[in-house]
Formats: C-alpha cells, structure tokens, sequence
C-alpha cells in the first residue's frame, strides 16, 4: 500500500493540512476493474458555496489518480451538526436552537436544484461517477441524503435515509421505499446506505435483491467497531463496501459561542479531533483494500476487481442458493408515501 502526497495545487490546506491519496494497486488491470476513491474530509459548516468549491477540489484530485467513481461522506453537502443538540429538551425548544434550526435548513440544498446541477457538472468534467452526501431540503423539512451522478455529467437518482438515529430524529425526516435505488452502470451495480442504516437487516436484504455490486456507506461512525458491520456486510452480501467519513476537528465547525458542542465544549481545543474518520474499502471477500484511517484528511483508493463478486456468490448468496423464500421473505413497500394525494392530479395522470 503506497502513500501517494497530493500535489500543492490539488492540496486542500485551508482547514487541515494537505490530503494524501492512500492506493492499492492491483495485480492487472483489465475492463473488470475499477477504480474507486472515498473521500475522507470536513464540511466547511454553514457555508455550502465554499464545500462546493472544496467537493471540486476533492474530485479533481481524486480524477488526477484514475477514480472512476468517487463516494464523499454523510451530510458533506450541507453538514453534519456533530455535538449540537438544537435546543431541544422533552416538551421545549429554546429559541437559540430555533436559530440554529434555521442557519442549518439555509445550507442545506434542494433536489432538484443548482447546486444539483453543478455537482453534475462536477460529475461530467471530471468524467466520474459521483456518490454525494448532502442535506436535502424539501420545503421546510430536511432529509440526509445521498446523490447519484454518471461519469457523463446525468443526475441519476438519491436515496433518503429512512432512519435518522437518536436526536437525528428532530431535524431530519425519513425517508421511504420509493428511494431505496441500485443503479445499473458500466462499472457496476451501485447503490448505498448512511450510517446506522447499514445495521438494519432488512434493509440491507432489499439492496442485495436489487443486485448491489459496489455499496457505497457514507456514514459518521468513526468508532473502530463499525469496521466489523462494514466487513459483514462484503461479506454477507458479497459485494464490495466502500465506507466514506468525514475528518473533522474542532476548528472545522464555528466557535462557541455561535455553534456549541454540548457537554464537552470546555474539553475541546481548536486542533481537537471530533470526527476521526476511518474511511474504509473491503472486498467481498473481508479482504480489507484501503484503510481504515484514521490519520487526517485523505482520499482513500483501491482498484475493484469486479469479478471476486462471482467467487464470493459461489460460497454464500444471499438472496440466491442460499435463500429459503418458502420459509422467509421479504416485501418492500417502494412506492412514495404522500401525506396528502390530490385527486385531480391523479385523473390529469
């Protein structure tokens, strides 16, 4: 495994030092094989133009080492508000966190929207296929969200989360089964789940039946036990698991008093650590091909090669030989669930 220093023009040096590309070559290279990329890197928080600005960067530099396709983290677009808890208690709001409420539903994005639009661009310049975390703005209702982008520049779908965890719950909506996608492209099934998503069973068994080859698993879970779920679900879905994280540290959010890391701001330093990462690529096999890291801001690359899926599925597949649908099964609900349905537009449809 080779240390790859980026370039100073490619470097990001405005929040934490330069990032380094951190490459498993493989032994061939042939049409079955792919490069990926996870980008490990912060949020610029509550300034969504200038994360834009380093999402390009990021992008670019990855494109120099051969990506041809690019997973960033949960929430990189729009942020993830690690620490704060939104003024909220059982039964009241303060209005400080209201404040707050409202600074974050300002950086989040709408889908459809420009800033979908230049991440397509993005996308086609670059000639990668782009796996995107943002914060979703639907009205006045958020969801953390994953884009899909092809390598020519075509927004191809997203997928909601459908379960924010723990005080998630009060400033992201859920998702439902109509954005559960897997994306037939020329370098691979893709598809993907945020965070603790990736635990729920069901969920995971609805992603392999859609024939899941690269599962992408943008996520904020830096602790060392979430590489054991990441190298469960390679192998239990015989898929490779690309797991991207953010790099954060103290400094890459606002100073209090403006943005608050609730009940341990007073142990925190400008240059402390809040997020340390441990962005991850594993083969179907278990076979772990880039990180986990834990080191800083990094772009993180291993070359697929796409047929370990067959051996993988020759042992164990899931939704295959191994299945007894006469004895379990599953049914996924993938139609949109509307709180309110007007008739005349379903007669004019």
């Amino acid at each position: 495994m080779a240390l790859v220093p980026t370039s100073v023009s490619g470097a990001v040096l405005d929040n934490n030092g330069p990032i380094f590309a951190e490459v498993e070559m493989g032994a061939d290279s042939s049409a079955s094989t792919v490069r990926a990329t996870v980008v490990q890197a912060s949020t610029i928080f509550y300034d969504t133009p200038a994360t834009l600005e380093k999402a390009e960067r990021l992008l670019a530099e990855a494109a120099s080492y051969g990506a041809q396709l690019v997973v960033f983290p949960e929430a990189f677009i729009g942020g993830y508000p690690r620490g704060s808890n939104f003024g909220v208690t059982i039964g009241n709001r303060t209005t400080k966190g209201k404040e707050e409420f409202k600074k974050y539903h300002a950086s989040a994005i709408d889908v459809p929207g420009p800033e979908v639009d230049r991440l397509a661009a993005m996308a086609g310049k670059y000639k990668v296929y782009l796996v995107m975390g943002v914060i979703e703005r639907d009205g006045y209702t958020l969801y953390c969200t994953i884009l899909f982008f092809d390598s020519q520049g075509r927004y191809l779908g997203k997928h909601r989360k459908i379960m924010p965890t723990a005080l998630e719950r009060i400033i992201w909506g859920f998702g439902d089964g109509s954005t559960i996608p897997v994306f037939e492209t020329p370098i691979g099934r893709i598809g993907a789940a945020i965070c603790w998503e990736n635990k729920m069973p069901l969920l995971r068994m609805a992603m392999y039946a859609k024939g899941v080859e690269i599962y992408c698993a943008p996520t904020a879970d830096s602790r060392e036990v979430w590489q054991a779920s990441m190298t469960h679900i390679a192998l239990e879905g015989g898929c490779f698991v690309l797991s991207a994280n953010q790099f954060c540290r103290r400094k890459d959010y606002p100073p209090s008093p403006e943005y608050v890391f609730y009940g341990m701001e007073d142990d925190l330093n400008p240059d402390s650590v809040v997020c340390a990462g441990g962005s991850v690529i594993i083969s179907p096999s278990g076979t772990v091909l880039a990180g986990p890291n834990y080191d800083g801001e990094a772009l993180i690359s291993a070359d697929l090669d796409l047929g370990e899926i067959a051996q993988a599925k020759f042992d164990f597949d899931v939704v295959g030989h191994y299945s007894r649908p006469e004895i379990l099964s599953l049914t996924v609900r993938d139609h949109p669930t509307n709180p309110v349905t007007f008739t005349s537009a379903s007669e004019k449809s």
